[in-house]
């Protein structure tokens, strides 16, 4: 898959996703496969930029693979501003976010609800990529709601004003997260258009993957709740995609690796006392399959610092999965 002069050869995306996609975690998620990950949702208002939260998502320093940037307003100028600067800062794709169902995004007309507004869509849409020299992206639902399903017409905007790449959640904004996600709409969309087509919602599993690919005819798919806790899932779907086979799961003291590089990350770049809150979150996923995830996670989140997290960590698995050096001898990925 081409967006612009980038070229992919694993048609597996991690999904930008508020509070997750930070840089540790799309570092790890390029590291176990993703062929590049999208950054959390930076408002298009430079005047917000100067919060501790902006300046996280804006920084992109020591990032593993392409830097690929989403932002998020209703204002055509503010939006190619936007683009613009984080252009100058590194990026080299911008995504427009015009599919986050958030009520306090869609309050303000942002988000999905730019979906009921075609012209500002082409205008907004026009504006940016104008601003830019690198290639801009486009994130959207199938429609608002059921009755008002119009990604058909949205790509066909979104061709005409030069967007590189198209993803499509499918599900409608009044959907939220609820039901079953449908394909058939990135079908149609695949269909009418000749820009990428990337298939995003419910994909879970590599053969998941490989159905929703047959499917829609997608150029390739976007991962997002399923790597919470879980973001050797791109290593898995790459290796099903292209072998049909399935890699051996992870060993439990593989899966601890991980797990303490990640949160290693997360204590350097937010720091101990930030570190150690943001933890707790990414603990409570890799941990929710197992039986005594209750119990660890309740604990966990009264511990004060770092080192007290990795060491409970790293005793969990050990108590729970005596370490061994005898590791199942995996297929090449």
């Amino acid at each position: 898959m081409n967006i612009g002069p980038l070229n992919f050869d694993t048609p597996v995306i991690a999904a930008p996703m508020a509070g997750v996609t930070d840089k540790p975690f799309r570092n790890l998620c390029y590291q176990l496969g993703a062929s590049y990950s999208v950054s959390e949702m930076i408002t298009s208002d430079t005047k917000l930029w100067n919060s501790k939260k902006t300046r996280y998502r804006l920084d992109h320093s020591g990032q593993s693979g392409p830097i690929v940037v989403q932002i998020a307003g209703t204002s055509p100028v503010q939006m190619a501003e936007a683009a613009k600067l984080n252009a100058d800062l590194g990026a080299e794709i911008i995504d427009i976010n015009m599919g986050c169902p958030a009520k306090k995004v869609c309050k303000v007309a942002a988000g999905s609800a730019l979906l009921k507004h075609e012209k500002l869509v082409a205008d907004i849409l026009e504006a940016t990529v104008n601003s830019v020299s690198v290639p801009v992206t486009l994130k959207i639902r199938t429609g608002w709601d059921h009755d008002s399903k119009n990604a058909v017409n949205i790509a066909s905007i979104a061709e005409q004003s030069g967007i590189q790449a198209i993803a499509i959640h499918g599900r409608t904004r009044n959907d939220f997260f609820n039901g079953e996600a449908e394909y058939e709409t990135i079908r149609h969309v695949k269909e009418s258009t000749s820009i990428p087509v990337i298939a995003n919602g419910d994909i879970e599993t590599p053969e998941k993957a490989k159905q929703v690919l047959a499917a829609t005819k997608a150029d390739a798919v976007m991962i997002g709740r399923a790597a919470q806790g879980r973001p050797w899932i791109f290593r898995e779907i790459t290796h099903y995609l292209k072998y049909g086979t399935l890699l051996q799961p992870l060993t439990p003291d593989e899966i601890c690796d991980i797990l303490v590089k990640h949160l290693l990350a997360l204590y350097e770049f937010y720091g101990e006392e930030h570190g150690v809150r943001i933890a707790r979150k990414h603990v409570g996923w890799y941990l929710k399959s197992y039986d005594f995830s209750g119990e660890v996670r309740h604990r966990f989140n009264t511990l004060p610092d770092s080192k007290s997290q990795t060491d409970a960590i790293m005793k969990v698995f050990s108590t729970h999965f005596p370490l061994t050096d005898q590791k199942p001898e995996r297929e090449a990925a």
